[in-house]
């Protein structure tokens, strides 16, 4: 009995992985296709749009640094797989004035035709400690991270929804997905673009058009530089306990999971486990993934507790470390 208990459960996953293909999205093509990148003149930002030029995309990049585009472009057009494709920059900070990002969306798709894909991958980070961080840190964070991909989503929506056809990619992080020392105000920001990304694929689903959501693991960028500048020394050891990716392997995942219609998007083991713990009510793409998830669950779970509890730790022993000269000072 246990026997064909068993026999009927392997059979019922394999019919569910024939028959996934059947009701899971198509694949965007991307030759020809018009990719519009925020935050693409570095980073993850430009190795996204050098993967998609390298499948025969047309590229729109926005950014605020004119002198970082116009090096980007030169880079992204060594990379072209015929004389057609273009590389279109535009300087504009998407977090600031909507209106503005919606004139520069509609200049992008005059000259390149409509969007197919966007990807906003604009966005910063600042860590500390919550009671020594600015007030005006959160915001600005929460201007840039959150508003920043609000902005070019809602400019580019309505003619991806008329054309039934559309990818749109939010960069969001680990950080995103976990809670972490010294990030009150970069993870809030991180975890707003979740919820904003589950409600609108709600929407647009039905207009074929599909949300993406990447959590990249700490990634060898110049905003991580930037961000390893004021980072408290929990934080640093928690990163520590983590590889550094290249952006140009975080881009290749990010491209393959956004052309494929896949809401999640995760980096190496870890982001798959922190992806399969932190699913909730995320969609899926496709019943074999909601099944991987299921089964995952419990493992990962006990996983995770030992995982956090390392972090914990490290916390615990910084705290001892710096109450110690404290100690001393007061005996003496």
């Amino acid at each position: 009995m246990l026997l064909l208990a068993a026999a009927f459960l392997v059979a019922f996953v394999l019919l569910l992985y024939m028959v996934s293909p059947l009701i899971s999205p198509k694949p965007l093509a991307l030759p020809g296709a018009h990719v519009v990148v925020t935050g693409g003149s570095s980073g993850i930002g430009k190795c996204i749009a050098i993967e998609c030029y390298k499948q025969g995309a047309f590229i729109t990049l926005v950014a605020r640094n004119e002198d970082k585009l116009l090096q980007a472009k030169k880079e992204i057009e060594k990379h072209s797989i015929n004389d057609k494709q273009v590389v279109l920059c535009i300087s504009v900070d998407v977090s600031q004035d909507y209106s503005q990002v919606e004139n520069v969306i509609k200049q992008a798709q005059e000259k390149l035709g409509p969007v197919d894909m966007l990807v906003n991958c604009a966005g910063m980070s600042l860590a500390g400690k919550f009671e020594d961080l600015e007030v005006s840190t959160f915001e600005r964070l929460m201007s840039v991270n959150y508003l920043g991909s609000v902005y070019p989503s809602r400019a580019v929506i309505t003619t991806m929804k008329e054309r039934r056809v559309g990818r749109i990619v939010f960069v969001s992080s680990q950080a995103g997905q976990l809670g972490l020392f010294g990030f009150t105000a970069y993870s809030s920001s991180k975890f707003a673009i979740r919820g904003l990304a589950e409600a609108l694929q709600m929407e647009v689903k039905p207009y074929n058009v599909y949300v993406t959501v990447a959590y990249p693991p700490d990634t060898d960028t110049p905003g991580f530089a930037e961000e390893n500048k004021t980072k408290p020394l929990e934080t640093r050891l928690i990163s520590e306990t983590t590889s550094v990716c290249k952006p140009e392997q975080v881009a290749k995942q990010i491209v393959k999971d956004a052309i494929q219609g896949n809401f999640n998007s995760s980096i190496g083991s870890d982001g798959y486990m922190l992806s399969s713990l932190t699913c909730g009510m995320a969609p899926v793409t496709s019943i074999t993934e909601g099944l991987q998830q299921v089964v995952t669950m419990g493992l990962f779970r006990t996983i995770a507790l030992f995982y956090l509890g390392s972090f914990d730790s490290i916390v615990r022993r910084c705290m001892m470390q710096r109450a110690k000269p404290e100690m001393a000072d007061k005996t003496a």
